[in-house]
């Protein structure tokens, strides 16, 4: 049987105006994306790249300098590792919890005994939910490509037989014996090309409007002044001070406890800047570039924020790589736990600083560079300084303009409606409707939510909301009532037991007898002293000599 003719070739303008993506992937994501980009094929000019990291970092930048290319698309490490070091946006392609549940019953037929792998962090709701369920599994999270290998070592001598996990896991798995199992469904890769698509026709739209493509990064900031939520005076107080802080170029030294929100202020600050969109036709987007001084070893770090040059040591790059400094130029670069920075690389700091120029590792030609620093930290660094941790020069230059951001219980105010909107957009991730009554219900768990310390801040909040969600998931039916709430997260348990401890002393306390002492027995025991017997009455002089009038 013959086979049907192809569409009509578009014309040659509706070729070059159609979004250009890439995808960049390896191994079973490959076949996965290859998959999906023939639904797509019609509506983007779609090229795979079938590198990662370093190796896709260099053959996507030699690229750019003849093409065009709207956006990239990749997935876990690898998305992320491309996302902080090119110019273009990349649109990374999450699994859903739905796609976790799918890959964990997939694995169970396998073998009851599972490890799930996820990269930088574990999966909180998931760690509810087994123990829920009674499932055995274990959670293992990675950093690089050794540090993931050495975590299925550690899996399988403790008896793993199946790990679910991205590409990388799944062939490290493969590769010690175990069998892996790929836990991004088709799904997820489709939401992924349809954010790559809509950011491109928002692009084009742009530039048609006389502005610049934007550029990513973590090179594009995606969090403006809206994302800081909340309605308390805390929160008004930080959005003010966000607001006039755009305005300059000055360094910004951001302080607050984990999960605050160090980094989404940093990038309301870049994006509220006036030239973040563009001013004129063909001025690129300026490039905001973060970076965990706390996260990468020393070595490394020196290498990533300075570039290096070929040869400069054993495993350098052919023909060397430039640094988060020159990835920076013109824009932002966020020095996120800057207090963890050890301080050899705080002295190279302060002369980039100082002379607005970089000198990459091994080599000897410096390079100028115009970069805003804003920097984060959780801990005290004047007292660092006083200890000796911190060079007390550095710290003057990093924090010309200073902002505290207010720990989540110091706003209880916001908790019900940020309990809300994280609830929400976890449903709307395992593509369940919110109850109607949701706001009611929530509002119903203000007292237990409100009980709490939170030590972990919003991103606690938004983590627990999740794990909620996935419960809420699993018995569509369910009301969300402080009795389910508590069931699901314990440590909320802790609060209760705080304030139900606090009112059993007060009851317990000895009722003393009712002491009153008249105005002029106050007067005559601080000696006719006015000031000292208005301010231990608390009232002003003026209502105390009304009364003794």
């Amino acid at each position: 049987m013959p086979r049907p003719l192809p569409p009509p070739h578009p014309s040659s303008r509706d070729h070059n105006e159609r979004p250009v993506i890439w995808t960049a992937s390896v191994s079973r994501l490959f076949d996965l994306f290859r998959d999906i980009t023939l639904e797509f094929d019609h509506q983007a000019n779609i090229a795979p790249i079938q590198l990662g990291f370093e190796d896709a970092v260099q053959h996507i930048r030699e690229r750019l300098a003849t093409e065009r290319c709207d956006a990239v698309i990749a997935a876990g490490s690898n998305g992320a590792y491309l996302k902080s070091r090119l110019s273009v946006p990349v649109i990374i392609a999450k699994a859903s919890g739905f796609d976790v549940m799918q890959a964990l019953a997939r694995a169970r037929k396998i073998t009851p005994h599972v490890g799930v792998i996820t990269y930088q962090e574990t999966l909180p709701a998931l760690s509810e939910f087994q123990a829920m369920y009674g499932l055995n599994i274990e959670q293992r999270s990675y950093a690089t490509e050794e540090d993931a290998r050495a975590q299925i070592n550690e899996l399988k001598a403790v008896g793993i037989k199946a790990i679910v996990g991205a590409g990388l896991i799944t062939d490290l798995a493969d590769e010690a014996g175990l069998t892996g199992v790929f836990v991004y469904s088709a799904a997820s890769i489709r939401q992924a090309f349809n954010d790559a698509l809509e950011l491109a026709r928002l692009t084009q739209l742009e530039a048609a409007r006389g502005r610049s493509h934007p550029v990513a990064d973590t090179l594009r900031a995606k969090h403006g002044l809206n994302d800081l939520r909340g309605s308390s005076d805390a929160m008004e107080a930080v959005r003010r001070s966000v607001t006039l802080f755009s305005r300059s170029p000055a360094t910004v030294l951001i302080h607050g406890e984990t999960g605050t929100g160090k980094e989404l202020a940093a990038q309301a600050i870049h994006r509220e800047h006036p030239l973040a969109q563009g001013t004129a036709a063909g001025k690129t987007m300026r490039p905001f570039v973060a970076v965990n001084c706390g996260a990468i070893a020393e070595s490394l770090l020196e290498s990533e924020l300075f570039g290096h040059e070929e040869g400069a040591f054993t495993g350098s790059r052919r023909g060397g790589r430039a640094g988060l400094f020159e990835a920076a130029h013109r824009g932002t670069l966020f020095l996120d736990e800057i207090g963890e920075m050890p301080l050899a690389l705080q002295t190279r700091l302060l002369r980039v600083l100082e002379e607005r120029e970089v000198v990459r590792v091994g080599g000897t030609r410096p390079i100028a560079v115009d970069v805003r620093i804003i920097s984060a930290t959780h801990c005290d660094l004047e007292a660092r300084v006083r200890d000796g941790r911190f060079r007390a020069d550095l710290f003057y230059r990093i924090s010309v303009l200073r902002l505290n951001l207010p720990p989540l219980r110091a706003r209880s105010d916001d908790l019900v409606a940020l309990a809300e909107w994280c609830l929400k957009h976890a449903l709307a991730s395992l593509d369940l409707r919110p109850h109607a009554n949701l706001h009611a219900e929530v509002a119903a768990c203000a007292a237990l939510l409100a009980g709490y310390a939170w030590p972990g801040n919003v991103r606690e909040l938004r983590n627990l909301m999740e794990r909620v969600a996935l419960f809420l998931a699993a018995e569509p039916l369910r009301a969300l009532t402080p009795a389910f709430l508590l069931s699901v997260a314990p440590e909320l348990m802790a609060g209760v037991e705080l304030g139900r401890r606090a009112t059993e002393t007060a009851l317990a306390a000895p009722k003393l007898p009712a002491v009153t002492e008249s105005v002029e027995q106050v007067l005559a025991r601080f000696g006719g002293d006015r000031a000292a017997t208005a301010k231990y009455l608390g009232i002003s002089r003026t209502t105390l000599w009304r009364k003794l009038k």
